[in-house]
């Protein structure tokens, strides 16, 4: 039997409920405060350019987002450049892996890396056994330094932090070692093609959520934008949303709205959400005159004076010609120094690497900070889970789950929670 379901939230885990909802014959109702869909994913406009308020990608393994995306008829193969996982840095050197079946293409990866030295490439791929011998698990304690002890430095440095600080948002220090090896597991040992990365060729709302709202639209459910809800209560076996009544309701907004919603209601749960600590990311958009790096995303050496780790070509994009995004992630001590302090460092660490590929000067074009982009991935975290109460679940990427906060954990948190509403 068909049931009423307000889905509160219309980011990537809540536009994805939305839509699992609805595909399986339900009435969905989408509740959304800001003026667009899109959540810590969507788009915005500078200088005339349709940009995102932070550069995101996805790699071959976000098997349920690129499953939506089909649904509601996003072009997956033409809206997003597909290519072999690579860390390229602007000299030439850095990995690659080549097609084909994981453990072989990145044993040849490892072995034909140019720059590395026998010994060094002999302790990533003890490393790399010895992760597979124990079914890529650890003492849930270890941080990502612990994990990767044994590697050397250059490894480390080109390779293993960068992927870790990508993934988590979270610097080796402090992040959880449990979770990377998740992530290696899924997204890198898998299958062939799990590893691949997928560039955004459009920016990120119209990559899911425009498109979701249309499809949604379409099949008769309600969105509603600029609406924020001020309560969710039970009434019986179902709820109310300021006083409209539904059969069961989706918390998918953002951890402290979620908590303010849910704090009447399961005060336990509501604290659990509110304890979670986020962590910034700081996207760069400088422009010059024939700027163009050599592939379309550049890995960069960041460090005490150098904030950003990725640097992104938006004309191989589809988008304008000589337009770069430096991405700062796990940005906590450059958000402290200030946008203005972070975009100067960024813009000399650009000259320092990136000189002999544009006629200078790049021109700033506009700093971006979202300041809860990604939860903190510590070890041990206790993230709330997608029961709040009868009736009433919740999806979001901080949710419990395998994954740290990336697009693909917040879209299978949606359709989790959608599938638990409906069971």
């Amino acid at each position: 039997m068909a049931k009423r379901l307000a889905v509160i939230g219309g980011g990537w885990a809540g536009c994805a409920a939305a839509v699992q909802a609805v595909d399986e014959g339900h009435d969905v109702v989408l509740f959304e405060m800001a003026e667009q869909l899109g959540g810590r994913a969507r788009r915005v406009d500078v200088e005339g350019f349709p940009l995102d308020n932070g550069q995101h990608i996805l790699i071959g393994a976000c098997t349920e987002a690129l499953r939506l995306m089909r649904l509601v008829g996003v072009r997956t193969t033409l809206d997003m450049l597909r290519t072999p996982l690579q860390l390229i840095f602007a000299d030439g050197s850095g990995f690659f892996v080549e097609p084909g079946a994981p453990r072989s293409s990145l044993t040849r990866g490892v072995l034909r890396h140019a720059d590395w030295s026998f010994s060094e490439k002999l302790s990533l791929l003890r490393a790399g056994a010895a992760w597979m011998a124990t079914g890529f698990r650890c003492p849930p304690e270890w941080t990502v330094d612990r994990l990767c002890g044994s590697l050397a430095p250059r490894v480390r440095a080109e390779l293993l932090d960068p992927l870790c600080v990508a993934t988590l948002n979270t610097l080796p220090g402090e992040a959880s070692a449990a979770v990377f090896l998740r992530v290696l597991k899924d997204g890198v040992f898998s299958a062939a093609g799990a590893s691949d990365l997928l560039l955004p060729r459009t920016n990120l709302s119209t990559l899911f959520p425009e498109a979701a709202a249309d499809w949604l639209l379409q099949a008769g459910a309600t969105v509603r934008l600029s609406c924020r809800v001020d309560r969710v209560e039970s009434e019986g076996v179902a709820w109310r949303v300021d006083g409209e009544r539904y059969d069961a309701v989706v918390l998918a907004a953002c951890a402290p709205e979620a908590a303010r919603l849910a704090q009447r209601v399961a005060p336990d749960w509501a604290a659990c959400a509110a304890a979670l600590r986020f962590e910034p990311v700081i996207t760069v958009y400088m422009r010059g005159d024939g700027a163009r790096l050599p592939v379309p995303m550049l890995a960069l050496h960041a460090g005490a004076e150098a904030p950003a780790r990725f640097v992104f070509d938006h004309g191989q994009l589809d988008g304008p010609l000589g337009l770069l995004a430096f991405v700062v992630s796990a940005a906590s001590p450059w958000a402290e120094r200030g946008l203005d302090a972070t975009a100067q460092a960024v813009l000399q660490q650009a000259e320092r690497e990136l000189g002999r590929l544009y006629r200078p000067p790049l021109r700033l074009v506009r700093t971006m900070l979202e300041a809860r982009a990604a939860l903190r991935c510590t070890p041990q975290l206790q993230r709330p889970g997608a029961s709040i109460a009868q009736g009433l679940w919740a999806a979001g990427d901080y949710i419990e789950g395998p994954y740290p906060a990336t697009l693909e954990g917040a879209v299978r948190s949606g359709v989790h929670a959608a599938r638990l509403v409906l069971a």
